[in-house]
């Protein structure tokens, strides 16, 4: 049987401190959700524990009395490993293992290990390996040690034990080495970038929480197959597509991989070399799953990565999604910023299209016109600000096919009319 068919049993624990700040506190909600992220890597919940205090306690964090009680539990239910919803330090791991008696793992630990079992191409595996090498580093002495007694499982994906157990320099050496890469990677981003802005096509980047649609959306807007499953981290690798968002214009539309609460530092760091086109777009387009209850806090989460990563000024789309699974849709549509869809029914697309087109200025169209030869003159303001297509010379007229913006049209269509 494969490694990923065996699911291993999980007691999930938190603290829940008085001197917490909001983005560190443990609630039943992110509780929740580290319950899906335990599902998503292979795991089962047995049961779960949150612990109430003023502050955490330094060698537990938990406190002596109640891991005692917990590692009771695990002896009298066969759980095979325990995992914390607060950021444990080495020491307080390696506390918690001796007194618990089986592995122990806090969220960042749990979310680099599904990033390791899901980055399918060799940039997405090197920037988890990247991840893995510098949140593990300083962790060498402590929990880890303990792998070679334990067994293998949810955790302990990614470099690997035997790498792991290697002296700090080589692990240092091989940081550098995979730095270098991800350098290279920029680089031809870059080249691929500056060809983009040569040929003058936006970029539109999809941001969100994980698992609110934006693969879906992305292969219903572009008729593409990208993998979609409803499951947390489902894109990794950075994927771009061309989009016609109308007769005359297109854009290249980006996925980029979700983000969640408490993302660990040094996984935002390590894919700087995705991350980093949501600096270089046009437009964001903030997909959001309106159907779960958590939406606020989710885009909470969503603005304050995007102001983290430098794109806060970037122009902003509210898409919200899945509203097929919501019977009351009015909420969400109360500004000019913001559009519902539906990635599975294409409800909303047209808007959708037509509202990117206006916040990128993209409000082109195709027209026919008969210009008189009094007035050629316009027919140079068409060379100028738009784009020919044809001109037919005749006996009283000039026939010109063009793509204009707006502005360039009225203008046109204000000196026919002869107004100014």
């Amino acid at each position: 049987m494969d490694r990923e068919e065996v699911f291993e049993r999980a007691v999930l624990i938190g603290l829940d401190a008085d001197i917490y700040t909001e983005a560190e506190a443990v609630s039943d909600s992110t509780m929740d959700e580290l319950s899906e992220l335990l599902s998503t890597a292979g795991g089962v919940e047995v049961a779960r524990v949150i612990q109430h205090r003023k502050a955490p306690e330094p060698k537990t964090l938990i406190g002596t009395g109640k891991a005692e009680e917990i590692a009771e539990f695990i002896k009298d239910n066969e759980v095979d490993i325990a995992v914390f919803d607060n950021e444990l330090s080495p020491a307080q791991t390696k506390n918690l293992e001796d007194i618990l008696g089986v592995r122990v793992i806090d969220r960042s630990t749990l979310i680099l290990d599904i990033f390791a079992s899901r980055a399918s191409s060799r940039e997405g595996r090197l920037q988890v390996e990247l991840a893995q090498y510098k949140y593990l580093l300083p962790r060498l002495a402590g929990s880890f040690s303990a792998l070679s007694r334990l067994g293998g499982g949810i955790g302990t994906r990614g470099p690997g034990e035997t790498k792991l157990e290697t002296d700090r320099r080589h692990i240092r050496r091989r940081i550098a080495k995979i730095e270098d890469e991800l350098e290279s990677v920029m680089k031809v981003r870059g080249e691929q970038r500056r060809a983009r802005l040569k040929r003058e096509v936006p970029l539109v980047a999809l941001i969100g929480y994980t698992n609110a649609g934006k693969s879906t959306l992305l292969n219903a807007l572009t008729g593409s197959d990208i993998h979609a499953e409803n499951r947390l981290f489902d894109t990794l690798d950075p994927t771009a597509r061309k989009f016609k968002i109308s007769d005359t214009a297109e854009v290249i539309l980006s996925d980029t991989v979700g983000f969640i609460r408490k993302l660990p530092h040094h996984l935002t760091k390590a894919f700087r070399a995705t991350l980093e086109e949501l600096l270089y777009a046009d437009l964001l387009l903030h997909v959001s799953d309106v159907s779960n209850p958590e939406i606020a806090t989710h885009g909470l989460v969503v603005e304050e990565v995007i102001r983290n990563l430098g794109a806060g000024d970037t122009p902003r789309l509210n898409v919200f999604n899945k509203c097929d699974l919501i019977p009351d849709i009015s909420p969400f549509e109360h500004d000019t910023d913001s559009v519902c869809v539906s990635a599975v029914s294409g409800f909303g697309f047209d808007e959708l299209k037509e509202k990117i087109c206006s916040m990128l200025g993209l409000t082109s169209r195709r027209v026919e016109l008969s210009i008189p030869y009094a007035k050629s003159g316009l027919l140079d303001t068409l060379h100028r600000d738009a784009s020919v297509i044809s001109v037919e010379y005749e006996a009283e007229n000039i026939l010109v096919t063009a793509v204009v913006d707006d502005k360039v049209y009225g203008y046109i269509e204000q000196k026919l009319r002869g107004d100014f």
